[in-house]
């Protein structure tokens, strides 16, 4: 599909960012972004990348009363001899498809997925940061927009990319956090959108986070939902468990996020020489095993922060510290092994990177 770049006036430039250790995450927006649309009867049409504005969207339209609306996380980054790279877009694009179909929309040709946001990072390359830890966050989505009261799949949709220059994740340095496992609220069941990257999974998980914060921990680990069993994920990374030099990770059984870099992290364990598990992982024999010392590292892993270390966990009013509670062995080398990947420093033995001209 052709991809049409329409001019950028200079009055319409922003002013750049200046000190990267000021970034943040998520609150600065580039100059420009990609846009597509999907049409009932025409398919996709009238692929461009454009000045940054807002939508004008009609308060009708059926994002704002159904949610029907995917999105994706991914990063491009930037070497040290200038090389921008991206990390393993073929795989969000695949995940983005498996979520559109769940929630009855139209899958995005890969080509116009991959080519788009490589046209789109090119051109903006100059609003990706070079300091350690810093990258260029880019944001696929896809919003129903059909002006209509009625509870089904819309006819008209926006694809859209945008993004977001981020500061280093860990500006505080790489330290462990607290975890409250949720016993009130669930995240997901089996048949539901768990599996799926949509805004309403989110949305539903906001007050466990707030009342989580308020008791002093840093994020929520769900349990299934159907007994209140078994570990799940937390809201915004997969989780991980180590006895000593075996991973273990909860299974994708339908209710779990299928996190790229979670399947990253899985081969790249196996490539270093520990072994991997993914199976049922009960909450109180997890705890029993935290404190009889089995349970040596836990970790989580997501696109934001890549890893992140857990130095405790909290479940009924009981809090085990796990290992040391600082970082382990393990959950430093895939961190400093991935990280290396990513930025150029290591090889990419596994064919991970997409060079962006």
């Amino acid at each position: 599909m052709e991809i049409r770049v329409l001019p950028l006036p200079e009055e319409r430039k922003k002013t750049k960012y200046t000190d990267e250790s000021q970034l943040g995450f998520g609150k600065l927006f580039t100059d420009r972004m990609l846009v597509a649309e999907w049409k009932a009867g025409q398919g996709w049409v009238d692929a461009r990348i454009e000045p940054y504005a807002p939508f004008s969207l009609d308060p009708a339209c059926m994002v704002f009363h159904y949610a029907q609306e995917i999105f994706e996380g991914l990063k491009a980054y930037r070497w040290e001899d200038g090389t921008i790279t991206l990390f393993r877009p073929e795989m969000n694009a695949r995940r983005f498809n498996r979520s559109a179909a769940r929630m009855c929309m139209p899958e995005v040709p890969e080509e116009l997925f991959l080519d788009g946001i490589a046209r789109l990072v090119s051109l903006e390359r100059e609003w990706i940061p070079s300091s350690p830890g810093t990258s260029l966050y880019i944001r696929p989505t896809m919003i129903a927009v059909e002006p209509m009261l009625g509870v089904k799949p819309s006819n008209h949709f926006y694809f859209y990319a945008i993004l977001s220059p981020v500061g280093a994740y860990y500006a505080a340095g790489f330290n462990p956090v607290s975890i409250l496992v949720e016993d009130k609220y669930v995240r997901a069941v089996p048949g539901g959108t768990g599996e799926v990257k949509t805004g309403a999974n989110y949305a539903a998980s906001l007050k466990s986070g707030l009342e989580a914060k308020e008791k002093g921990y840093d994020q929520v680990l769900w349990l299934d939902g159907v007994e209140r069993r078994y570990i799940e994920e937390v809201g915004a990374m997969n989780m991980f468990f180590a006895y000593d030099d075996r991973i273990v990770t909860a299974p994708l059984a339908g209710t779990i996020l299928p996190g790229i870099t979670r399947q990253s992290v899985l081969l790249l364990a196996q490539e270093l020489g520990y072994k991997v598990e993914e199976r049922q992982i009960d909450v109180d024999v997890l705890m029993a095993e935290i404190k009889e010392g089995k349970v040596t590292e836990a970790f989580g892993s997501g696109t934001a922060a890549v890893i992140t270390p857990v130095g405790k966990l909290c479940y009924k009013d009981e809090c085990v510290q796990v290992g040391s509670g600082g970082v382990g062995c393990i959950t430093q080398k895939l961190y400093d092994t991935l990280c290396g990947i990513q930025t150029g420093k290591l090889p990419d033995t596994f064919g991970w990177l997409r060079k962006i001209d």
